[in-house]
């Protein structure tokens, strides 16, 4: 085997829990092992990031990886780490979420190449659908005793007397159904090993313990820790919710920002995590930012890997691009250049005003624009001594009171940018 995959999670932080004789297993040949992804979205978010990057890993090692998009269990909803019940998809909906979820997954593993080890997508709706609950309860659920389900920490903490909500029976057979994929894929493709999250281990072991009890066979789990921030705050959320890979969702100037805000102790955690870089590289790296933190040349690194691999390098260069406009020296025509998206992310929580489109052909005057027309300064009497101080700008570009905004000014065809003094922001929005 080219690699020590094992080996390689240890060093990366990345190995939270594997049973006994994984190690071996997977030295002794090309092994197939699966990560379950929830289809809720049509998107995968950075959560998701730490399972696809092992099975990158797992690839780059020589084994094959299996992504499983778990259709039927998105259905029903699994307990661990939730306090309610998640709702329910219809197929048409979670088929178009498989293909949008395989097209992202696409920039990490290899599906397409003749590769003994190429990626396989799979869904266990595919052979969950037609399995009738009397077979289930008779073919699966009579080899697992509800002792073994209950002694799970997943079911005990919604059991226990400090959870808000009991337990659905739907949400109590999770782990039969998750386990019966294991079971399912280890007949089908000789898959031997499941990996996930440091939460999965009970779902992931029962699906070994059916392997051992109806197909008289071993399988193996790996779990890799939760990742979490320094702070105590939800790793790969925001005020605005959750950071996707998909730039519709999440702009890649937002995406990068994410990074590059990282705390000191995360990005020295997390460039093992989300980056491919060498151990050496990384070893210089972090030699480097400890004699001078305040270049960011960590967050930078983390920041500049992760947003190329989930996006491109066109759109990390826009990115910076974008960051430099709150921080560095743009001009107009750099404005200009920003999607609509990334405009309104740079200056999210900026103060805007409309303005009629019509005023703006007919050209509107600076006393007009700064105060008169939207309030961004106080009295055309401040606005004419702003103007005369030399601190206003249109898009950037310093104006005298004698300057008219036209259509030209806008930035795609919408917004001009008013700005007093380095760091005081208004927008206008032609309506």
């Amino acid at each position: 085997m080219a690699k020590n995959f094992v080996a390689e999670l240890k060093w990366r932080g990345m190995l939270h829990d594997a049973m006994p004789g994984t190690e071996e297993h997977l030295l002794e040949g090309m092994r197939a092992a699966y990560v379950g992804i929830d289809p809720t979205a049509d998107s995968l978010h950075i959560g998701h990031l730490v399972g696809v990057m092992m099975l990158r890993h797992f690839q780059l090692a020589g084994h094959k990886p299996f992504a499983l998009v778990g259709g039927a269990t998105g259905m029903i909803g699994d307990p661990s780490g939730k306090s309610a019940e998640r709702n329910l998809l219809d197929e048409p909906t979670l088929r178009h979420n498989q293909e949008a979820i395989k097209e992202q997954l696409a920039r990490f593993l290899d599906f397409t190449s003749d590769a003994p080890n190429a990626a396989i997508l799979v869904n266990n709706y595919d052979w969950m659908k037609d399995f009738s609950f009397l077979e289930f309860i008779r073919d699966v659920g009579k080899h697992i005793t509800v002792n073994y389900m209950m002694a799970k920490d997943s079911v005990k903490k919604r059991l226990s007397s400090d959870a808000k909500e009991g337990m659905s029976f739907t949400e109590f057979t999770y782990q039969l159904v998750q386990g019966y994929d294991f079971l399912h894929l280890y007949r089908a493709h000789d898959c031997t090993l499941q990996m996930g999250g440091s939460d999965q281990w009970g779902n992931i072991t029962t699906g070994t313990e059916l392997i051992r009890r109806i197909g008289g066979g071993k399988g193996y789990a790996l779990t890799c820790p939760l990742i979490t921030k320094a702070d105590g705050t939800k790793f790969g959320k925001t005020e605005g919710g959750n950071i996707w890979l998909d730039a519709e969702r999440t702009s890649p100037y937002k995406f990068y920002q994410y990074w590059l805000n990282t705390s000191d102790e995360d990005a020295e955690k997390y460039i093992k995590i989300f980056t491919f870089l060498t151990q050496e590289e990384i070893e210089n790296l972090v030699a480097a930012h400890k004699e001078a933190p305040h270049m960011r040349q960590l967050q930078k690194k983390l920041a500049e890997e992760v947003t190329v691999m989930v996006h491109s390098q066109e759109d990390l260069d826009n990115a910076i691009k974008a960051s430099n406009i709150l921080f560095g020296k743009s001009t107009s025509n750099d404005l200009k250049q920003l999607n609509e998206k990334t405009f309104l992310d740079v200056f999210d929580g900026v103060p805007q005003a409309e303005v009629p489109m019509a005023e703006l052909e007919a050209g509107l005057d600076m006393i007009g624009a700064l105060a008169a027309k939207t309030g961004f300064l106080g009295s055309n009497g401040e606005a004419r001594r702003e103007l005369k101080q030399n601190s206003i700008a249109v898009n950037r570009e310093k104006v005298k009171e004698d300057y008219t905004i036209t259509k030209e000014d806008l930035i795609n065809n919408k917004f001009v940018l008013l700005q007093r003094g380095k760091k005081n922001y208004f927008i206008l929005v032609a309506v």
